[in-house]
Order: C-alpha cells, then structure tokens, then sequence
C-alpha cells in the first residue's frame, strides 16, 4: 500500500475514535502516504496527528446550494483525483462520504459494518470481530481488513509547543497552575439528554475544593456560557472558567494534564479517554458498550432509566436524562479510580 485515503468528515469525537486508524496504517505500512478527508471543525485535530501525511478539507455547508455544488464541486474533484489511491477506507458510512469515496480513484474501497444511506453500494462494509463493540474497534476493523496489524491501539496526538505554552498561560491567567491538581468539567454536548444538569456540576466543584482539587469548566458557544454562568453563581468559590478560550490544540494539552475530566457523551471527554487521561463519562441515551471511554470502560456510568440506550437526540418524555446520576455516585466512581 502506497497512497491511503480515510474519509471520516464529523463530528470531532467520531473522529477521535477514529484515530488509531491512522496509526495503525502507519504501523503497518510505513511509507505509505494518508490522506483523510474531513470537515473544517475537526480539521485542528487532524493537524495534531503526525502519522498523516495530507489533509483534504471538504466544507459541506458550500455544497448545499444549487449554486453552491456547481461552484465547489469541480475544484473539490481535482484536488481529490490527484492522487491514484491504492485504498479508500470510508469510516463515516453516510451518503455525502460515499459521495467522496465514488470520486476517488482507487481498486479497494471499504466501509464499517453499519453503514447507512447507501453507502454499502460504493465501499464494501467490514463485519469484523468487532461488529457489536466499541466505535474505536469497529474503525480497527477496517484497518484490519486492509491488513494492518494492530499490535495496540494509539490515539497518536501531539500537541504543538507554541500551543502547550498558550494553553499553560490561559491556565495561570484565570487562576489555576497546571502543576496544581485539577478536575475537568466538560459541561456541554449536542444533544440536550447528554448533559449531566449544572446544579450537580456545582455540588461536585464544591466537594472538589473541599479535596483540595481545582474544578476547571471547558467547552464552547454560548449554551455552554449559560451553563458556566449558572454553575459559577450555585458555588461559593467559583470554578476556573475557560469556556470559549481555547482552540483544539490548546484544550487537548489541558485535558492530558488534568487529573481528571467528567462529562456526558461527548467530543472532549472522548479526547481524553483517547490522551490517557482518567476518565468518567456520565451516559443516558447511548451505549457505553458502544460510546463509552475506551479503555476505561469501568468509568462509564449509565442513567438508570429503562429507555435508556435510546439513541435519540431528545428526550422523547420530556424528562431530564441524566439527572437520576447522582452527584453521590460521581464522587464514588472518582473515590474509585486508583
């Protein structure tokens, strides 16, 4: 193998799972050149991965009009079939990364095993060993089909220097050294029903000062601001706050060095999973079999709730998900962790 593409466009934590693919291919066929198609928000992720060698930005928002598609969609074809690929691994299993797939130029196509939308008709889906486990291994098994080995699984992330030093000075500005114990709290999420409520985030920052631990809040956009807002008004001594003052590359060097991160089903809490960073994930409409922090399946807690595991959006009850995870449990699960 020669010249590799991976199409995995979004969101930012399905990207992170699939990251040992790159790895992994690295491993096996080290002078093969990657190349990985992907959406502008995971772009800086990408650019952190030192085992790829090109990275194709597709903006999907340009190719909704008319106008749009006729204007973007030569250009985006020609820089795409500049290469002769010897293998297109589709890892997003969705019409739009079939679109992309079709357009390459390559013998062996491949797909995971739940593909969607048609795409089973442009890549071959793998129905690996890992069919019904986590995403992370289901991503592996493509590689594995392609023949890589994986002789153990990295999520290989290097965090630039000048972003490392920026990152310690946003720490120290808001209050907080990095060589002091920290927690993370990740208290956003896309879907409604994957956020743990604020009044309980309050609760455990308190009980966290008490330990002499420094409850940090990351996240972005103004939900998450709102959230930070009323998490800092419920405390005596609010947490440090850095919702929107991080980019990617920054919030990845403050996760490695956290003690700790909680937060529900999510992009960041996933990145730390993936850094070796201890971490307790707090799951009510997806499955931690499936979505949970890989390699730390033990920290996952799941609502108890008989719908839960109902991979929708929002709730379709009405009810907050995951406020029957108890603050109490929290603490237990952190007690826990060696």
């Amino acid at each position: 193998m020669k010249r590799i593409l991976v199409v995995k466009l979004s969101s930012i934590g399905d990207v992170i799972h699939a990251l040992p693919v790159s790895y992994a291919i690295k491993e096996t066929f080290p002078e093969a050149k990657l190349t990985w198609v992907v959406e502008p928000p995971a772009y800086d992720l990408l650019e952190m991965d030192p085992c790829i060698d090109e990275i194709i930005p597709f903006y999907k928002k340009e190719f909704k009009s008319l106008r749009g598609f006729l204007q973007n969609f030569r250009p985006f074809r020609k820089t795409l079939r500049q290469e002769d690929y010897d293998a297109v691994l589709d890892l997003q299993g969705l019409f739009k990364s079939a679109a992309i797939a079709h357009i390459a130029k390559a013998p062996l196509k491949l797909g995971m095993c739940n593909m969607r939308e048609m795409s089973s008709r442009v890549s071959k889906p793998v129905v690996g060993p890992h069919a019904s486990g986590h995403i992370v291994e289901r991503y592996l098994d493509v590689a594995r089909a392609l023949g890589c080995r994986v002789d153990r699984v990295v999520f290989p992330v290097e965090v630039p220097k000048t972003d490392a030093e920026t990152a310690y000075k946003l720490m120290e500005d808001s209050g907080a050294r990095m060589e002091n114990p920290y927690f993370i709290f990740v208290v956003g999420a896309n879907w409604p029903n994957k956020r743990w409520p604020t009044r309980y985030f309050a609760e455990l920052g308190e009980w966290l000062y008490e330990m002499q631990v420094i409850p940090v809040i990351i996240g972005s956009g103004l939900l998450d601001m709102e959230r930070a807002r009323e998490i800092e008004e419920r405390m005596e001594v609010p947490p440090v706050n850095l919702v929107d003052k991080t980019n990617l590359r920054q919030l990845a060097f403050i996760l490695q060095n956290a003690r700790l991160v909680i937060g529900g089903d999510t992009g960041p809490v996933h990145l730390a999973a993936g850094l070796g960073t201890r971490t307790v994930m707090l799951m009510g409409p997806t499955d931690a079999n499936r979505n949970g922090p890989y390699g730390q399946p033990e920290n996952a807690i799941e609502v108890d709730r008989p719908c839960r595991y109902c991979w929708k959006r929002m709730c379709q009850k009405d009810a907050d998900c995951l406020d029957r995870i108890t603050v109490q449990q929290v603490k237990q699960k952190i007690l826990q962790i060696p």
